[in-house]
């Protein structure tokens, strides 16, 4: 029996609920895009009523920003424990982190951006978009934790910097500006030599 029919066949919790609703929209962004996105859509695809999809998100717009926050985070958080498997050089760090990072902020076609242009312009979007920007710090904290000598606030503030950066170099190579094997080398140096604590 798949998953999908076992959680048809038991009442979900509201957790169990509200993912598989994200889950059945992220679908319907990556089959239909994310104009045919709407909350009576939802309800129909994952096989509920509409009450329930409106209690869960109440507009199209909070859909949008929860499906925004939910592809983000659970992307980064996939990432993190990825790099919590087995031990690795600051190099390997540096160059694995610069390599997803620039992977996901430069890539344009993927459903995270569909839903991104789709919240163009909306206040929400902005605010979102710096949450996501903070839990994208504190991924780089709990990575480059392990290979820092530096204080905890000394190390947040410079993946602060980072973080920053690898929007600055991927938003360069969206325009053009450098290839992806550039920006990902740069930011890689970056990454490895940020963390040498200061000389006294």
């Amino acid at each position: 029996m798949t998953e999908e029919k076992e959680a048809r066949g038991r009442r979900l919790t509201k957790d169990e609920r509200r993912r598989q609703l994200l889950e059945t929209a992220l679908a319907i962004v990556r089959e239909e895009g994310a104009d045919r996105l709407t909350l009576g859509h939802l309800a129909t695809r994952a096989g509920v009523s509409k009450p329930i999809a409106y209690d869960h998100f109440e507009t199209r717009s909070g859909l949008l920003i929860e499906l925004y926050r939910w592809i983000d985070t659970e992307r980064v958080d996939a990432f993190r424990k990825s790099m919590q498997e087995g031990d690795r050089t600051l190099e390997e760090t540096a160059q694995a982190l610069a390599d997803a990072y620039i992977d996901c902020a430069a890539d344009t076609t993927g459903e995270f951006q569909a839903v991104g242009a789709a919240l163009a312009g909306s206040e929400e979007k902005a605010a979102v978009f710096q949450e996501l920007l903070d839990h994208s710090v504190s991924m780089f904290v709990a990575v480059l934790a392990p290979h820092s000598s530096l204080t905890t606030r000394e190390l947040e503030r410079r993946c602060v910097a980072f973080v920053g950066a690898g929007e600055a170099l991927s938003a360069a190579l969206i325009r053009g500006v450098c290839t992806q094997p550039e920006a990902v080398s740069t930011f890689a140096a970056l990454l490895a030599c940020g963390l040498q604590a200061p000389e006294d």
